[in-house]
């Protein structure tokens, strides 16, 4: 696929924007149906399924196929492919990696001890739990430029006791700021079905700012942030330094330009487009 996003990273940034891509394994989320299908059983070999993997042979439902467990020379060939993406995503034109830690996929399946019940240096304690995220940062940072940039998503809580913490998202942040990682990107929840998460607008700001403020790290908040006078009183504010949209923007593919205008902030329109610019 490197020479068809070239095509595309070329183009967003000969029109002044920033490409980047997320790096993710899904883990024991893996070989599932497409989300519009709406069909959440896995699928069958005959379905073109195959056997997931995890820290544990523990699956993220109880009907699930039992992932299997990752021998240390599988988590080695995993770290080794998270680099490989990495290269041709350098060859694709990206200037930002994000490494998807969150929502239940398989760096967040090492972080959370819902998830993670193995008895070597990859689980049990807090430091052999972040250990598989840690490598996997420094094996993209082998051959990452130093001058772009590199994210790290993860989900500050699994909402549920005896799992993944905010407090221990915080520690994580402070280890991955002094490990070179530019921004934490913060998200919550995924990991379990047993998650009770307060749905509200903004409610996972306060994880954002919680990292930023005890660890000095930029951090981005995500989730039910759909209003622009909204996002900018989050950074405003200093919660957050970047907003992360996504739902929004399949709502309103113009959100930037709507919520300039009513920001009373000029930005300058695609050519193509200006006539139809308010004056």
């Amino acid at each position: 696929h490197i020479h068809f996003l070239k095509r595309i990273t070329d183009f967003i940034h000969d029109h002044g924007s920033i490409a980047g891509i997320q790096l993710a394994h899904a883990g024991r989320k893996a070989s599932f149906q497409a989300p519009w299908t709406r069909i959440t059983e896995q699928l069958t070999k005959d379905e073109g399924g195959w056997q997931t993997v995890a820290p544990s042979a523990i699956p993220f439902n109880p009907n699930d196929i039992v992932p299997e467990a990752l021998s240390l020379t599988a988590i080695d060939q995993v770290k080794h492919d998270f680099k490989s993406a990495a290269k041709r995503s350098i060859e694709a034109g990206f200037k930002v990696i994000e490494l998807h830690a969150a929502h239940g996929y398989l760096i967040h399946q090492f972080l959370s001890p819902l998830s993670n019940s193995r008895n070597d240096e990859y689980g049990g304690s807090f430091e052999n739990r972040i250990r598989f995220l840690l490598e996997v940062v420094a094996s993209v940072q082998e051959v990452w430029p130093s001058e772009n940039v590199l994210f790290v998503r993860i989900s500050a809580t699994d909402w549920v006791d005896g799992g993944w913490s905010a407090e221990e998202s915080v520690k994580l942040s402070a280890i991955l700021k002094d490990k070179g990682v530019d921004l934490m990107d913060v998200s919550s929840g995924g990991l379990s079905l047993d998650q009770k998460i307060p749905l509200s607008p903004g409610y996972q700001v306060q994880f954002a700012e919680a990292i930023k403020q005890e660890t000095g790290i930029p951090t981005g908040a995500v989730g039910l942030i759909t209003e622009a006078t909204q996002a900018e009183e989050i950074l405003k504010n200093g919660q957050a330094d970047l907003i992360f949209l996504a739902r929004e923007f399949l709502r309103d593919p113009y959100f930037p330009l709507h919520a300039a205008a009513e920001l009373h902030t000029d930005l300058k329109w695609p050519v193509q487009y200006e006539r139809a610019k308010p004056r």
